[in-house]
């Protein structure tokens, strides 16, 4: 059977088929927006089903090209004059499609994986269940594809297939409103561009989409192999059932990701030594790149008493709000991949920052002179109105004698703290 299915892959369109769905997804992930993904194995896997988008039309083409394959030879006739029954026919063609294309996705997960394995340590199980329905929808869309082939098997098929894959998945979300969380059950890719450092997609969402898009890969598998009409129409009840099984299983709120935190990956990892500096675990690859910054502003906020002695990374999330807790003696510093040269700055600064929550202390320009007069120089920010204000703000304190600047800033730090 081995020999049967390696022929099947070198003479039909499995092997270019795959190969055309693992050029078009790589060059998606590093092309567009690869710092969306770039946190971690959660990130990753979730911007692959995004880009099912276009990869799950490529395989309802491919399986439709593949499908017309007897018509196009003109063999039909002579197959269905051979003892060997339908099914045991098709099961090469059938197999050596679903293997590439399945393995092409795979590779594609592997080519991103290059670009974060040396810093993404926290690999959630979620995330390998997010990976399989992304397989799972690929199959159904390559064997769906047979089918139609087969029993549509003109030229125009295969790209016209492609055209109403991309159209269904881009006007599932709209059909389905208000209820949002139908969308999901259906489409493989809806609130999968959302993925934050703490995103995750729950176990029973992954389920519901599991059912489905097995179901509809069954009633693809049966209607390439069946012959007469009462087979075909037969070959509809798995997709059916499937539907019910799943809306039954999926949990009916609109927003099922956006809201979906994992707790796991919001803890705190810290580095063995003192003073003591904590990332949350999905970050925790980074350690040795904040370590020595975090340490460094530590060490600046020493000169004036009563500033954090800790560094934590901020893992507050917003939807649902959920605030990383706050103390006097730890500062705050948000982490994003690829934005980690300079937190010196940005920790000096949050020790002189109010919280987000917070309507009292300082505004930005305040802790920006402050946090700069410590540090020795002029203060940036995104912001030019800001950065204006606050260079204003650092050249009168550099005008002042030493120990009247750090008596405001001082009393900076304790607005700062107001809310804390």
């Amino acid at each position: 059977m081995s020999r049967v299915l390696g022929i099947e892959i070198r003479r039909s369109a499995a092997l270019g088929s795959a190969l055309i769905l693992l050029a078009v997804g790589t060059a998606l992930l590093y092309l567009v927006q690869e710092a969306e993904w770039s946190t971690g194995w959660m990130q990753l896997v979730m911007s692959q089903r995004l880009y099912l988008a276009l990869l799950w039309p490529l395989a309802l083409a491919a399986g439709a090209w593949q499908g017309r394959r007897e018509k196009q030879s003109n063999v039909i006739e002579l197959f269905a004059s051979t003892p060997r029954p339908r099914a045991q026919r098709a099961a090469p063609t059938l197999g050596a499609m679903a293997l590439t294309i399945v393995v092409a996705y795979l590779l594609m997960g592997v080519a991103g994986a290059v670009s974060i394995i040396g810093h993404a340590t926290y690999l959630p199980v979620a995330a390998l269940a997010v990976t399989a329905v992304g397989a799972l929808a690929l199959l159904g869309g390559v064997w769906l594809g047979l089918a139609v082939g087969r029993m549509l098997p003109w030229l125009v098929t295969a790209p016209a297939l492609a055209v109403a894959g991309l159209g269904l998945l881009l006007t599932i979300p709209g059909a389905t409103r208000p209820r949002g969380w139908l969308s999901m059950v259906f489409s493989p890719i809806d609130e999968m561009n959302m993925p934050d450092a703490y995103t995750t997609v729950a176990g029973r969402i992954s389920a519901a989409q599991a059912i489905w898009l097995g179901a509809l890969a069954i009633t693809g598998l049966l209607l390439f192999v069946s012959d007469g009409w009462r087979l075909r129409v037969a070959a509809l009840l798995p997709v059916a059932l499937g539907a019910a099984l799943a809306i039954t299983v999926m949990p009916h709120q609109n927003r099922l990701v956006v809201d979906s935190v994992d707790l796991a990956a919001k803890e705190l990892v810290c580095a063995p030594d003192e003073p003591r500096v904590c990332v949350s675990r999905v970050h925790e690859g980074l350690l040795p790149e904040i370590v020595p910054q975090a340490r460094e502003a530590l060490t600046i906020l020493a000169k004036v008493p009563g500033t954090p002695t800790r560094v934590h990374e901020d893992n507050t999330t917003y939807l649902p709000y959920l605030p990383a807790p706050i103390s006097a003696d730890v500062a705050l510093v948000t982490v994003d991949t690829g934005k980690t040269a300079d937190l010196t700055p940005k920790i000096v600064v949050s020790a002189f920052a109010r919280p987000y929550d917070c309507d009292k202390g300082p505004d930005l320009a305040d802790s920006l002179a402050a946090a700069y007069w410590l540090i020795g120089r002029e203060p940036v920010a995104e912001a030019p109105d800001i950065a204006a204000d606050a260079v204003l703000r650092w050249q009168e304190l550099r005008k002042l004698p030493t120990e009247e600047a750090a008596a405001r800033i001082t009393a900076i730090r304790a607005s700062a703290l107001e809310c804390k």
